[in-house]
């Protein structure tokens, strides 16, 4: 199945260059955009290679599609694309709820949901999310949000910045909250198929409040309970994604998304270990190693 993540957040909160951003940085990921109208999202003219009425082809390997008001035709031209697709990412309208693009992927067997991703601007959520136009589809989009990537926080001060961030986890309790400028961030914070993968070239872009560590198990575990650890909020972890070995032999694929979890089975010959991004100042290595 095919990871897609549909990111959202109002106009103006940078989901444009968030979208160029990890075209730049797919580093060999195949990775699929899909946007409602070309118009909407502007991608950086270096990085087209070829375009089409509905295809733009990117550096890379990489795709821009436009599926107008037929998603699910779309992402049927998607499944069947070949070589396979690793990730498909959906940039909704600034005015859209995302939640209703994931509950679309239901009835698309060739696809899973990898959550929700929402931007928001520093300055100007709180004031977004109090206008009487706008403010019901601000608050919706971030209830919705797996993950908050908190915009533009070189311009706001440290108390704006604080009191900001406060709010947001009083409107979502359970969101991994990222701050980050001009949208930029891990591409492993938004794409499931970013974790782990083995880097064809280019340097890893890190932030200097996340870190990456590896555990490796050294015996059978429980899946379900390992998977829900590692959401937990005291975790501090934003993704976590990786295989075991269950008491019984079997394997299992643990994928965490904020404080969201899914336990699927594996194939027989996937080597053990789980790949963790997380924040540095809460994320203790030796508290996460005594899990497995």
């Amino acid at each position: 199945m095919i990871p897609v993540t549909v990111v959202g957040g109002y106009l103006g909160a940078g989901k444009t260059t968030l979208v160029n951003h990890l075209l730049r940085n797919a580093n060999g990921l195949r990775l699929a955009v899909l946007v409602n109208e070309f118009g909407e999202l502007a991608i950086d003219e270096d990085l087209i290679e070829a375009q089409d009425e509905d295809v733009i082809s990117i550096a890379g390997g990489c795709v821009c599609c436009s599926f107008g008001s037929d998603l699910t035709a779309a992402l049927g031209d998607m499944a069947a694309m070949d070589p396979p697709l690793d990730h498909v990412l959906i940039e909704s309208s600034g005015v859209a709820i995302p939640s209703s693009i994931v509950n679309s992927l239901v009835f698309m067997p060739a696809f899973r949901s990898d959550g929700i991703v929402i931007l928001a601007d520093a300055e100007t959520v709180q004031k977004s999310a109090r206008d009487k136009y706008m403010g019901d589809t601000v608050t919706r989009q971030i209830t919705d949000a797996d993950i908050i990537l908190l915009n533009k926080v070189d311009l706001v001060s440290k108390v704006t910045l604080d009191a900001t961030r406060a709010w947001l986890q009083v409107q979502n309790r359970a969101v991994r909250i990222v701050e980050c400028t001009q949208s930029t961030v891990p591409p492993e914070t938004v794409l499931d198929s970013f974790i782990g993968r083995v880097r064809t070239g280019g340097a890893h872009l890190e932030a200097a409040h996340l870190d990456m560590l590896t555990l490796m198990p050294t015996g059978a575990v429980d899946a379900d309970d390992l998977a829900a650890a590692l959401a937990d909020e005291g975790a501090g972890l934003v993704r976590a994604k990786g295989f075991v070995t269950r008491g019984d032999g079997r394997k299992a694929l643990i994928q965490v998304v904020g404080r969201r979890f899914e336990v699927t089975d594996a194939s027989d010959d996937k080597a053990d270990g789980v790949v963790c991004l997380g924040f540095r100042d809460v994320m203790s290595k030796a508290a996460l190693e005594v899990l497995v």
